[in-house]
């Protein structure tokens, strides 16, 4: 198999720092705004609490992860199952009509948000260099991070 390519591994690399940077800003925002999130958890989710603690630290753990070469791929693949895994709130959000931080979140907001979920399970996973796009095997991980 080929090489990857120097402009493919750069943009590897460069969303694999957004991603790390987006899920610690998420993580944090899971504590700074419990409650808010709290009432996004589905009724059928028990200790909805608790669990919104336990995926904030699941972000912030995740984000370390994708920073430290040997848990990398670890990392990636448990972020695109923790997306599937919370899609269920984003829908009970969006369907319910949920206020977020005391505004009400329409579909301007929902709708693009539910549409954009299948990449946020791509995007872990290609920036690991698990997959590629838009279905091929990935030659090798980003490199231009210590590895």
């Amino acid at each position: 198999m080929a090489a990857p390519s120097r402009k493919r591994e750069l943009a590897r690399t460069a969303l694999l720092v957004f991603m790390a940077a987006f899920y610690y800003l998420a993580g944090i925002l899971h504590f700074s705004m419990l409650e808010d999130f709290v009432a996004i958890v589905p009724t059928w989710v028990p200790a909805p609490r608790f669990m919104v603690i336990f995926t904030g630290w699941c972000e912030i753990l995740g984000a370390t992860g994708l920073l430290i070469p040997k848990l990398r791929k670890f990392a990636g693949f448990s972020l695109t199952i923790y997306a599937i895994c919370v899609f269920p709130a984003n829908i009970h959000m969006a369907l319910d009509h949920i206020p977020f931080h005391g505004r009400a979140i329409g579909w301007d907001f929902n709708g693009p948000r539910l549409a954009l979920e299948p990449i946020l399970i791509w995007w872990p996973l290609f920036c690991v260099g698990l997959i590629d796009w838009p279905f091929h095997k990935s030659a090798a991980p980003p490199t231009t991070l210590a590895k």
